[in-house]
């Protein structure tokens, strides 16, 4: 059988409703290892958000971390880093926003934050994964993989505009969900992380086979052979992949259960 890369988003895709991984997952993905396939794990999450379920599954795996900013492979060695320029994080920390709105920033080393925000440290339960509160006039505009805004959509939709205008397409602007708005450099998403890595393996994007569920898998799916987007996905996702297949829940290890179809398991 011809080796291919198997890649799943995290959250909404691989992970169920508690963001955990069903058995069913972990049964399946090291069968496919065992019979010589790839796995890769792409999210918007931080690399030492995704370390934890990459542990979990005890096979080797590359990590595509903070939208394709950061590339891992099984032995943890960093394969590549994409930075917003400094002065693109300046204008992006500066922007005005209502003070419901938490800016966040993704660095290779961790994550800052504006100000407190319990209910997220609970959303990262399962992994550990915490925040450092750093006030804006003090955060590093060197190195920052992802500038990460949380809050109302309708807030977010006047920063998405603004930061547009300051940088145009110097910035990938893109939302994870409704009330996450996402920025990296340029041409920096997990499409163009997922190409590299494909390139990397000796493997064509027919052989790579995705699943995602939001804007910020828009890229990969659509790099890749076989594109599986989710029941529960973002409503405008499907359109804009073409030849994507719509598969069932995340909350339902859907994932599992058509890989284990596909691959005769």
């Amino acid at each position: 059988m011809t080796p291919r890369l198997i890649v799943s988003d995290l959250d909404g895709t691989l992970l169920g409703s508690d963001h955990s991984l069903h058995e069913n997952t972990v049964e399946v993905l090291r069968a496919l290892v065992e019979q010589g396939h790839h796995v890769a794990l792409a999210s918007g999450r931080h690399y030492h958000d995704m370390k934890v379920f990459r542990d979990q599954l005890a096979i080797p795996l590359h990590l595509i971390s903070t939208n394709g900013a950061y590339v891992h492979d099984p032995e943890d060695t960093l394969l590549a880093a994409n930075h917003l320029a400094p002065e693109h994080a300046k204008t992006l920390i500066g922007l005005p926003r209502p003070p419901q709105v938490r800016l966040n920033l993704y660095r290779e080393s961790g994550w800052h934050i504006d100000a407190e925000a319990p209910h997220l440290l609970l959303l990262h339960a399962t992994t550990g994964f915490g925040y450092q509160v750093v006030p804006p006039n003090q955060m590093d505009t060197n190195g920052v993989g992802k500038v990460l805004y949380l809050g109302d959509p309708k807030a977010l939709k006047k920063l998405e505009g603004e930061a547009h205008d300051a940088h145009g397409d110097a910035l990938h602007i893109t939302y994870s969900t409704i009330d996450s708005l996402e920025i990296m450099a340029g041409g920096v998403n997990k499409g163009v992380a997922l190409s590299s890595l494909l390139e990397r393996l000796d493997l064509t994007p027919a052989e790579c086979l995705a699943f995602g569920d939001n804007l910020n898998d828009t890229e990969m799916l659509d790099l890749a052979g076989e594109a599986q987007v989710m029941a529960n996905a973002h409503p405008d996702l499907f359109d804009r992949v073409s030849g994507a297949e719509r598969i069932g829940h995340h909350g339902e290890a859907a994932v599992a259960k058509w890989l284990k179809k596909r691959f005769g398991l």
